[in-house]
């Protein structure tokens, strides 16, 4: 979240900023800075009071020991005042502090200077494409036809067991999907990240730090009795694991990857957008996630993305990698940039990637931070993270640009992790 004082001191480039992502920031940051001076006004109240205590305590001491103790009875009088005053100031600020924090969360994060402004997903910038398109012969079908077709992905057995959104992969189709996970985390781990693996649930505060909390409850399965909320993304537990801790500048950056089941309810998606795999409720994902110098956290961007940008040319799929504009980011990002890949038997693109850095915002609410040397008070860290990848609309995408009049073939890099198999017929 934005640092209060920040906002005070810089109220106009908020609401301007702000304004890149289409959110309009000066009613809540007029009202912020109303109440901090009103804080500030109070908390300089109770301190001069608890002063002016501290002096007739003193004072009565002095009283005492001087045998004047006709008088010490109007002291203490005054100090009853005195301490019922300071309880009202301290319990104003209190509630001051409570309002500010409610507006505070209210405020998404600053977009860099890098993103360009739009509304949608219509002006997101083009900034790189690469892969062969395929030549598709003539008849192909989309990945749900193939899926019944090789019996991989049973969509109506997974409606009778949960509902939809919540596919059945069988046989070589669950072979694909641990092939993949596989795949993603052993490239990770050649990159230099270290393997966790999370807890599907969270709780509130692990919700709040990463900003899916209060912002997108409504997107997210919670258990009511225990209070726990089923993850989006490996990103909320991953990064949580630093959440109320300090670390030394010397380990940065902290490089961290994880395979998780991710759950979205998806609340008012329809159509033909949500065809088979295009969108799930249930779905399985590799996430990496980074720990960054302030100084150097947009090194550690590019190097997500190149990261990325290899895994989708190793599967040897068709892709173009887009920054967001302003209008199609997230509450909690400052740059993003998302991964498609081309679906030939559907003619479009599809999302598999969002590689995204939040700068301090989520580390502010985390309370990371980091020991910086020759610096007595830790400093706030970045965080980023990043889908390396979501499986998916890789698998769609694998299914129908693979496709021949033979079989599916499998991807080379995949070959070894599906015992030698390099087509299924």
């Amino acid at each position: 979240m934005l640092n209060l004082k920040f906002i005070q001191d810089n109220p106009e480039l908020v609401i301007e900023k702000l304004a890149v992502k289409r959110f309009d920031a000066r009613a809540i940051v007029e009202k912020v800075i109303e109440l901090y001076i009103k804080r500030n006004e109070v908390q300089n109240e109770a301190e001069s009071q608890k002063a002016e205590m501290n002096r007739i305590s003193k004072e009565i001491g002095l009283l005492i020991k001087g045998g004047k103790l006709a008088e010490v009875n109007g002291s203490k009088e005054q100090t009853v005042k005195l301490k019922e005053q300071i309880k009202n100031f301290e319990g104003e600020f209190a509630q001051i502090d409570q309002e500010l924090a409610q507006l505070q969360v209210l405020l998404p994060n600053l977009p860099s200077a890098l993103v360009p402004a739009g509304k949608g997903a219509e002006d997101n910038e083009i900034v790189a494409t690469g892969g062969q398109m395929p030549n598709l012969p003539a008849g192909a079908k989309p990945h749900w036809e193939l899926a019944s077709q090789y019996n991989l992905i049973d969509f109506e057995l997974g409606v009778k067991i949960a509902g939809a959104g919540f596919p059945v992969y069988k046989g070589f189709g669950a072979r694909i999907q641990r092939a993949l996970i596989n795949f993603f985390l052993d490239q990770a781990r050649e990159h230099g990240y270290q393997e966790v693996q999370p807890p599907y649930l969270v709780n509130e505060a692990s919700g709040f730090g990463t900003g899916q909390l209060p912002d997108k409850e409504g997107q997210m399965y919670h258990d009511a009795t225990d209070n726990l909320y089923l993850i989006p993304t490996a990103e909320v537990p991953v990064t949580n694991i630093f959440r109320d801790v300090i670390v030394e500048e010397k380990d940065l950056p902290i490089k961290t990857t994880a395979y998780s089941a991710c759950f979205r309810r998806e609340a008012g998606s329809y159509g033909k957008d949500v065809r088979g795999l295009n969108r799930l409720h249930q779905f399985d994902k590799v996430e990496i996630v980074q720990v960054a110098h302030p100084d150097k956290s947009y090194e550690s961007l590019t190097d997500m993305v190149a990261y990325v940008q290899t895994l989708v040319e190793k599967l040897g799929l068709p892709y173009r990698i887009l920054r967001l504009c302003g209008g199609d980011m997230s509450f909690t990002s400052a740059l993003t940039y998302d991964f498609e890949v081309w679906s030939a038997a559907q003619e479009r693109w599809l999302e598999v990637s969002s590689v995204s850095n939040f700068e301090s915002f989520q580390a502010t609410r985390l309370k990371l931070r980091f020991r910086e040397e020759g610096r007595a008070k830790p400093a706030i860290a970045h965080t980023l993270n990043g889908s390396a990848l979501a499986l998916p609309r890789i698998v769609a995408a694998i299914l129908e640009n693979y496709q021949t009049p033979d079989g599916i073939v499998i991807p080379k890099v995949l070959v070894p992790y599906l015992g030698g198999c390099e087509i299924i017929r």
